[in-house]
């Protein structure tokens, strides 16, 4: 993009941008003449950076189906180790709803439908191993303390 034309002046735009971003929950800003939409969740921001004149609420309709897909993929456990294990197939699902910039799917279930196999808490409980079951109590368990 020709807005940032060193690799230092995007590294300054994200420097400030984290700056003035990790304290907070959901907001709209506008920085260095972008528009920018982040929302934050346990220890991760997410970011959706548009140009000024781009319409605040398709970048928030952005922000919201990639955060959403995001937690259908880790289980509503969005934090920075679970992103990490699962990026294979985060990275699937941004591919998947957008493209060259251009958003092809707001439907957050439609993205993870085709992008991530059917989540375990799906299988019976007298089908899951004893380890499934933990993680599934301790991963509600922890959404609950987040809410």
């Amino acid at each position: 993009d020709d807005h940032f034309p060193t690799l230092k002046d995007k590294q300054d735009f994200e420097a400030n941008l984290f700056k003035k971003t990790y304290q907070t929950d959901f907001e709209i800003i506008a920085c260095q003449g972008l528009t920018v939409c982040y929302k934050s969740s346990v220890d991760i921001l997410f970011y959706v950076v548009g140009s000024s004149e781009e319409n605040e609420l398709i970048l928030v309709n952005t922000l919201t189906t990639f955060f959403d897909t995001v937690s259908i993929i880790l289980r509503k456990n969005v934090e920075k180790k679970a992103v990490f294990d699962k990026m294979d197939y985060i990275i699937l699902a941004a591919d998947e709803f957008i493209e060259g910039g251009v958003l092809m799917e707001n439907e957050s279930e439609n993205i993870t439908s085709r992008v991530y196999p059917k989540p375990e808490q799906d299988i019976p409980l007298s089908e899951q191993t004893m380890t499934q079951v933990l993680q599934n109590a301790r991963e509600g368990f922890k959404w609950t303390l987040l809410r």
